[in-house]
């Protein structure tokens, strides 16, 4: 591939929600996931489909995909033979009585309803903000609730779909711009409608993402199966390497780490095939959580790049094992943004620009969608004015793809609409994909030891070394070793052992140790500590 003289941008845009199942049961703890799948994930890709010059990855969590399948398929079942759906929320789109008025179950199920941004998605639309305003007031002291009735608690209902609906699709179904044009008074016909909708919005997101890929679009990549901080199951002492003075759990190891690492990793490439129709390239670890040893397991596993944040490379520049390299580079003044080699692994190995990346989450959501755009663009000229080795270099923007979108208006469609088409057009900028990037054969860089930490601070403090979150450590270790004594013990099934691996999966996932902590806030600390701790049961 011939070098064109424009330096490569690439966006990856990262796809996660825990599992939210009790998997005995099947029955869904929280919607966020197909919440999300409704607002975000189609609005990604809708986004690409509006502009066939424009260049993106997309990396979804294995455990992510199999829920969006499971969600299809539960819509699919209900009207096919009226299977009840296992999704309080979603279920009570089209639950034939709901709680009745006044009752301590009418307003926890109007409460449910709130949970919404409240400038972008609740005020945006005047009928729901009045609805919400009500809802708001009522709590088991209050006697308001008694004077409402069932159509109040259905038109609150119907207003959080219709919120959480992709505002590619508000501007172009029918059927979205005649329910926000009726307002009130949603009838049966119309719930049975919208939970169609749903079904077949969360039915289309893989096939749309693949037809993508298929017609070299976007790249696809995935994270191991149910989002592990594999550097930590390898061995939790790592934590010391970025952070020295970390107070570590009292078990500091767990039990054939590497084992479940694989594991993780051969499962989630197994759902990716399945799901998209071809061996993913890339590996986003989760939360770009990285290691010596967790680099030597993705090239045994046959990826060719991997990513993480860019203060895991300052961490790494700064190691005294490294000290030549990060020498002769400052003196030579060398572009940074470009890929890298570690510990004799062949896995190149990119990283994020931390400062442009969140500029994009957290800076820009209540700017002008031109301004915002302009102010990126003009990063990335600077960037580009400057680099010395255009051909081998590359700016990784890499976050979210779900997270940061109700904080901008209209979901972001103006600012994204526009940060494709802009670059797209750009005399010096390229948008391109990893894949197609290492086709160009670009130089890496190559240093003796990565670091090990994560895309938050370069470390693992997010994850590890608090109180509560050591906590949660000590519970996964101790459960894991119950679970090897079980195994080893008695016997069980080939298919049981599929479900207690799959159990452990879920224990592993470091969505858990986020929430933990002091820091976040209580009803959702809350609500992980709960489901954690359903899942360690």
């Amino acid at each position: 591939m011939a070098f064109n003289g424009k330096l490569k941008v690439v966006f990856l845009w990262h796809m996660h929600q825990p599992d939210y199942r009790n998997i005995m049961t099947g029955e869904y703890y929280f919607p966020w996931t197909y919440l999300h799948a409704l607002k975000d994930y189609v609005d990604m890709v809708a986004h690409l489909e509006e502009q066939p010059n424009a260049r993106a990855v997309f990396n979804f969590a294995p455990i992510l995909l199999e829920q969006l399948d499971d969600y299809a398929q539960q819509v699919a079942d209900y009207f096919a033979n009226k299977s009840t759906i296992k999704d309080a929320v979603l279920a009570s789109l089209v639950e034939a009585e709901l709680p009745s008025a006044g009752t301590l179950e009418f307003i926890a199920l109007a409460k449910k309803y709130l949970r919404a941004n409240r400038q972008r998605m609740i005020e945006r639309f005047p009928i729901y903000r009045e609805l919400a305003d009500i809802a708001d007031k009522l709590d088991d002291k209050s006697a308001l609730a008694k004077y409402l009735n069932e159509q109040f608690l259905i038109d609150l209902g119907f207003w959080y779909h219709l919120s959480w609906l992709s505002e590619t699709l508000r501007r172009t179904d029918y059927r979205v711009q005649s329910w926000q044009n009726k307002g009130r008074g949603f009838t049966w016909q119309d719930r049975l409608e919208m939970l169609k909708l749903i079904g077949e919005e969360i039915a289309s997101i893989a096939p749309r993402y693949k037809a993508l890929y298929e017609k070299g679009q976007i790249e696809l990549c995935m994270s191991p199966y149910a989002h592990p901080i594999v550097p930590l199951l390898l061995d939790i002492n790592t934590a010391r390497q970025a952070w020295p003075d970390v107070t570590l759990p009292n078990s500091t190891h767990y039990a054939g780490g590497e084992v479940r690492s694989k594991w993780h990793l051969e499962q989630g490439i197994k759902t990716f095939e399945k799901h998209f129709g071809h061996r993913p390239r890339g590996c986003w670890p989760s939360e770009g959580s990285v290691s010596d040893g967790t680099l030597k397991l993705l090239e045994e596993a046959g990826f060719d790049w991997a990513a993480t944040g860019d203060s895991v490379l300052h961490n790494s520049l700064r190691h005294g094992d490294n000290k030549l390299v990060a020498d002769d580079l400052s003196a030579r003044k060398v572009s940074l943004h470009r890929p890298y080699n570690f510990a004799d692994s062949k896995v190149n190995l990119f990283f994020r620009d931390d400062g442009l990346s969140d500029l994009i989450g957290f800076k820009y959501a209540p700017w002008h969608s031109d301004d915002a755009v302009g102010d990126f663009i003009h990063h990335l000229e600077n960037i580009a004015n400057a680099c010395d080795q255009p051909k081998d270099s590359v700016i990784s923007m890499i976050m979210d793809g779900e997270n940061a979108w109700e904080y901008y208006p209209e979901n972001a469609y103006y600012f994204l609409e526009q940060l494709y088409r802009r670059i797209s057009e750009h005399p010096l900028l390229e948008l391109t994909t990893y894949k197609e990037l290492l086709k160009a054969k670009p130089e890496p860089l190559t240093m003796t030891h990565v670091v090990a930490g994560s895309w938050v601070y370069g470390n693992f403090s997010t994850w590890i070394g608090d109180t509560d979150k050591n906590r949660g450590w000590d519970m996964l270790c101790e459960a894991k070793l119950a679970t090897d004594h079980a195994l080893a013990n008695q016997k069980f099934s080939a298919n049981e052992i599929v479900k207690i691996e799959k159990q452990l999966a879920l224990c592993e996932g470091s969505d858990w140790f986020w929430w933990f902590g002091g820091y976040n806030p209580a009803q959702s600390v809350s609500d992980f500590e709960y489901l954690y701790r359903q899942h360690l049961k």
